[in-house]
Formats: structure tokens, C-alpha cells, sequence
């Protein structure tokens, strides 16, 4: 691909296309990629296939508006999204500590954007341009467009839209809406008056009335006050957020009413056939290179998104508010045209090193019921146990994996999106299951259990532990069938609501029984537009109305962390002081189900097993769960066999 591929990023680019003005503006706090796993370089694309002139203006330098003038007043507006990631979520981990690497900024150098970028950005545009059109877009965006609880504030804050001060909100995946947008303004609608776009937010009068039916109401007044009744707020939005059986949800700020329209209806197969098809140059535009270019697209570079939404239904996944419980997928055929142009990529080494999304294993709507009457309001598909209307088939799914490996200079496809063991197991066929261990593992498996208390799990729309445990049976199973040892790599998360310190020894007992030491542990990070979060706040499952143990106790969550690492020396103290305020002195010492030492110069409550002798090396212990017995059985059939070992 030329450089002259890439959409301008500067005023001298824009004018060697012949261009005085663009159409739009795009501004985007990451770095301009032009790979289809970016929001920006879909949107962008998608326009400038309608006819649209688009600029991209990414990371401006946010400290004065002069940045924010390089191309001039857009003769339709300005697009601002925060990036791919919500900004905050970029600077910060869990502890509220500044991050020290950035993935979507050349050379991954933090502070490229500022905090909040959405709304230091429109901020500058009206400083620069007054009155000019603007349009927000993107997770963060979308994510806070009601009033939110802010886990770095620890507060509720107002919908985005009305501290940015932009026009227009775009939620969702944005495509149709910007189109019906763009169309409206250059018909010549006034921004202000685009009210019946599917898929929009906006502020209008309390004399206003919506132009689709609605629900909710309550004041932002009320909402910041009232936990119980933000939760039933959230509890309205989730209940809307389909676009067949979504109303309009309403709130109110002192005199003006926000109004959110009901869902824009997901791409089908042959609009996201389209979408894919555009002339991406998949890569960062070249300007970055010398900063030693942009790490993000390093993940995604070979690899191939089929599909869209989730039914899952994870508590802590903001899915639900943004791509929708609603699963569309590409053909078979627009995955392999894409596999071909990375096949030929002159880097390409033959490894397609994803074929998945959301949700790798999913490829359509979780029932036929879903596609007229839209997913239900009242419970998920796979939680507490699969319903009995899913319908769980992997035989699409394996038809692409077999075309795309069939594609000239491919050698190999892996799977590495996040996989729904128990959808899988819901499979009556266990044809995918026995493919996925034998083609697609590249020797370890990455899931997530996310913890084995089932009434941590019940709260996280996760299944209940014993899915995991039939899951793992088959998985070795299979993999002993084929002739390989392979592992399972499982994600596991702490301090989620729900989970006492209970629940986290029981966990850690869990790990220690079966020969885990997981290298990396994700704390319950409180982001914006997730149930989770709202329980994290309120103490409230918003979908239940039922009341839900939350520590923000920072001694008790490093406990928590800790108990999931309790092998790690640095973790003792913090593991001894968990058990001795659970009553568990039982696992402090050296015996075998011990989780750790007494202290220096303490006499062992629980002296080490008499066949423990001195000297004898302890077991190694991974990060990751093997077969029992695997490794000696095959050692013991090889020297069998006048083998080495």
C-alpha cells in the first residue's frame, strides 16, 4: 500500500488530495491505525465509501485549540472519540496508578491524550470553531452517555454528552447511525434537530417529546444521591438496549432532558461483508514510524474479526451496552478474501493468529426467537445453565476455520479470542471441541473461569465451577486422544462483588489442589456501563434488586490479590493476615495443604507431612493446568520404549 492510501492526517495531505475543506473531522485519542480492528479507521472508511471527505486528527495536542484549526472548519462537523479504550481506563490500572505504557501510542509512550479525553477535546473544538457541528463516538462515549459512577471521582457523574457540551451521541457500533447523520447534515438539518436517529443520544427541553415511545425520567439530581434508585436506572437502560424491544430512556438535567433512542439494528451478514471490504491499509500511518510505530496493532495485524455481540451476558463486560447481546458474523467468503491480503502481506510468516471477535465460538443470534422478538429481557442464555431454546452449533464456525486454512501461504490458524466453554459443552456435536484442541491451540488454552465460588460466578454471569471442571475433563481428554500435552491458561479475577475473603481462600485452595500459580491476577476494575460496576457502587445486582457483599476496602482487596498468589514470598504477610481473619490458621505452616509458612521464628501450628523429607524438591508449579499424571505417564512409556526422557 502507498502512503496515499492512508486518509489525511495534516493540512499538507489534505491538499494534495485537491481537497479546500473536509467533510468531517475525525479526532481520536489514539493514534491513526488503518486496520478494521480499530473504531476510528471503520468509521472513516465506511464515510469516505458514501463519498465523504474525512481528515484524521489523531492525538492533537490537547494543551491549546491551535492544534484543533489544522484542517480548518469541517464543512459537516467534527467526530470526537477517546480511542479504542476509554481514556481513563488507559492511564490508570485498578490502584489509580498511572500507567507506564501506552498500546495504542507510538512507541507506547504514555500521555499522548489527556484524561477525559472526550470532553478536553470537544472543549477545544468550541474554542476553536464556537458552534460547529459535533458528534461523539467510541467506548468512552458510548459507555458514559448516562449518568455514571466514576470509579476514579468516586462519584456519579453527568452523562458525557453534557459535560462535553457536543451535539450529538453516537452509541453502539456506529456505522448506520453516522451514515443517516451524515445524510442529515448535508441535506441541511441542523444538528440540533436530529432527534429520530436510531442509535442517537441528544439533549432537548422537558417540553420536548420524544419521537419513539419512553422510559425512565429520573432526575441526574436523584440519581447521585440514591443508590438504590441508580441501580433501578441501570436496571431500565439494560432492559433497552435491544433494537427490537428498546424504547427511548429518558433523565433529566435541571432544565434540559437527555433522551437516548432506542438501538440502531445490528449490520447483517452482508453489510458487515461490505464493512470489511473497504480498501484498509491495515497497518499505522507511516509518520509514527520513526517512534517506533504503534504496538497495538501488533495483536491484530494477522488476525481476522467474523462477528459481532455477545450473549454471554458477563456482568463485568460492557458488551451488552455497546455491540449489543445480538450476534451477527461475515460469510465465510469475506474472511477468506481477508485472509488472502494477509497472506500476502510480505511479512506474513503463514500464521493466521486469530479467527474470532467477542466471543470466538459464536457466530449468530444465541435462538431463532432472537432475530423477530429480540433476546429476552428477563434472564441469559447461559447462566445459570444453557436455555433450552439455544441453539448451540459449531458447524459454521468449523467450515471457516477449514477455509481459511486452505488459503494459499497459510500453515497454521489459531484461536486466541476469549472461547465459551460452556456454549461449547451446550454442543451436542463435539466435533469443534476436538478440533479446536487438535488445530487450533498453539499448546495452551486461554479461558476464563474468573473464580470458582458459584456465588461469585452466579454474579458474574458466569457458570457454575462444575462446567469448568467437565470442560477441563474433555479438554485433556481430547488433547491425550491426539497425542498432545497441552495446558489451560485460566483468567481468574479478584474482589469482583460478591466475593468475600472467604471466597478467596476457598479460590486459593482451589488453585493450591490443583497445582496453579497464576503469574497474573485482574482485580475487579470498576469501568463505566457494566452491572458489575453499579454492584461495586450501589451494593445492589441492578437486575435482581437484591443486595450484594462489595469491599472497597483497600487492605481487604490486596488480600484478596494476594490469596490468588499466595505462593509469591512477597504475598506471606498479606496471605496470613486473610487466614487469620477467616479462622483459617489451619492453612498456615508447612504442611501439605498449607497455603503458606508460619512467620520467621513461629512455631508451625501445622508441622510439615512426615514424608516431606529434607532436601526433597518441591513440586514445580505452574501458571497454567496440566493433565495429572500426564508428564510421568510418558516418561514411564518411554524408558518402556528404550527411550531417552
Amino acid at each position: 500500500m502507498t502512503e496515499q492510501a492512508f486518509l489525511p492526517v495534516n493540512r499538507k495531505e489534505m491538499l494534495e488530495r485537491g481537497w479546500k475543506e473536509p467533510d468531517f473531522v475525525y479526532v481520536s485519542g489514539d493514534a491513526y491505525v488503518d486496520h478494521p480492528s480499530f473504531g476510528p479507521a471503520i468509521i472513516s472508511r465506511v464515510l469516505e465509501a458514501a463519498g465523504y471527505r474525512v481528515a484524521m486528527l489523531a492525538q492533537p495536542d490537547y494543551k491549546s485549540a491551535d492544534a484543533f484549526r489544522e484542517f480548518g472548519r469541517p464543512r459537516l462537523g467534527f467526530l470526537v472519540s477517546g480511542g479504542n479504550i476509554d481514556s481513563m481506563v488507559a492511564h490508570y490500572t485498578v490502584a489509580k496508578k498511572k500507567r507506564s505504557y501506552d498500546y495504542y501510542s507510538p512507541g507506547g509512550k504514555p500521555g499522548r491524550r489527556p484524561d477525559r479525553a472526550v470532553i478536553v477535546y470537544c472543549n477545544r473544538i468550541r474554542e476553536a470553531f464556537g458552534d460547529v457541528p459535533i458528534i461523539l463516538g467510541g467506548l468512552e462515549a458510548s459507555l458514559r452517555r448516562f449518568a455514571h459512577y466514576d470509579y476514579w471521582d468516586d462519584r456519579v457523574r453527568r452523562s458525557i454528552l453534557v459535560d462535553s457540551r457536543a451535539d450529538l451521541l453516537t452509541y453502539g457500533m456506529g456505522e448506520n447511525i453516522l451514515l443517516r447523520v451524515a445524510e442529515l447534515l448535508d441535506r441541511g438539518i441542523p444538528v440540533k434537530k436530529i432527534h429520530d436517529v436510531r442509535g442517537t443520544v441528544y439533549l432537548t427541553s422537558l417540553d420536548d417529546t420524544p419521537h419513539f415511545e419512553s422510559v425512565g425520567g429520573f432526575s441526574y439530581d436523584d440519581l447521585k444521591s440514591d443508590k438504590r434508585l441508580y441501580a433501578e436506572a441501570y436496571r431500565i437502560q439494560y432492559l433497552n438496549q435491544d433494537a427490537i424491544t428498546g424504547k427511548a430512556v429518558t433523565e433529566i438535567y435541571d432544565k434540559k432532558m437527555l433522551v437516548q433512542n432506542p438501538p440502531m439494528p445490528p449490520l447483517e451478514r452482508e453489510e458487515l461483508d461490505r464493512v470489511y471490504a473497504l480498501p484498509y491499509t491495515r497497518t499505522y500511518h507511516p509518520s509514527y514510524e520513526k517512534e517506533g510505530g504503534i504496538p497495538g496493532i501488533e495483536e491484530v495485524r494477522f488476525s481476522i474479526t467474523h462477528n459481532r455481540g455477545c450473549f454471554g451476558g458477563c456482568s463485568f463486560c460492557a458488551l451488552t451496552f455497546h455491540q449489543g447481546r445480538s450476534v451477527r458474523s461475515r460469510s465465510i467468503e469475506s474472511c477468506v478474501k481477508e485472509a488472502e491480503i494477509i497472506a500476502a502481506m510480505p511479512d506474513f510468516k503463514g500464521y493466521i493468529h486469530d479467527v474470532g471477535g467477542p466471543t470466538a465460538n459464536f457466530r449468530g443470534p444465541a435462538c431463532e426467537k432472537q432475530k423477530t422478538e429480540g433476546v429476552c429481557l428477563n434472564r441469559r442464555c447461559l447462566t445459570p445453565r444453557p436455555c433450552k431454546n439455544l441453539v448451540a452449533d459449531h458447524s459454521e464456525y468449523i467450515k471457516l476455520l477449514d477455509a481459511v486454512g486452505r488459503v494459499p501461504g497459510v500453515k497454521k490458524v489459531f484461536i486466541r479470542s476469549g472461547i465459551r466453554y460452556d456454549y461449547m459443552l451446550a454442543d451436542p456435536d463435539p466435533a469443534f471441541f476436538k478440533k479446536l484442541v487438535s488445530d487450533h491451540v498453539s499448546g495452551q488454552l486461554k479461558v476464563a473461569p474468573e473464580h470458582i465460588c458459584d456465588g461469585v460466578l452466579r454474579l458474574m454471569g458466569k457458570p457454575p465451577v462444575a462446567v469448568y471442571e467437565a470442560f477441563k475433563k474433555k479438554y485433556f481428554s481430547y488433547s491425550e486422544a491426539c497425542g498432545k500435552e497441552q495446558y489451560i491458561v485460566p483468567y481468574l479475577m479478584s474482589s469482583h462483588p460478591g466475593s468475600t475473603l472467604n471466597d478467596a481462600v476457598e479460590l486459593a485452595i482451589y488453585l493450591k489442589k490443583n497445582q496453579i500459580r497464576p503469574e497474573q491476577v485482574q482485580d475487579f476494575y470498576p469501568t463505566p456501563g457494566t452491572a458489575s460496576t453499579v454492584m461495586y457502587y450501589t451494593g445492589i445486582d441492578p437486575l435482581t434488586g437484591k443486595e450484594v457483599y462489595c469491599t472497597s476496602d483497600y487492605r481487604e482487596k490486596r488480600m484478596q490479590r494476594a490469596l490468588l498468589q499466595y505462593s509469591k514470598k512477597e504475598n506471606a504477610p498479606l496471605v496470613r493476615e486473610a487466614l487469620r481473619r477467616c479462622g483459617r490458621e489451619d492453612l498456615i505452616g508447612n504442611g501439605k495443604e498449607c497455603l503458606v509458612s508460619a512467620e520467621p521464628g513461629e512455631k508451625p501450628r501445622f508441622p510439615a507431612d512426615k514424608g516431606n523429607k529434607k532436601g526433597e524438591k518441591k513440586k514445580n508449579l505452574l501458571s497454567r493446568e496440566k493433565r495429572p499424571g500426564k508428564t510421568n505417564e510418558r516418561k514411564k512409556a518411554r524408558k518402556g520404549n528404550g527411550q531417552k526422557t
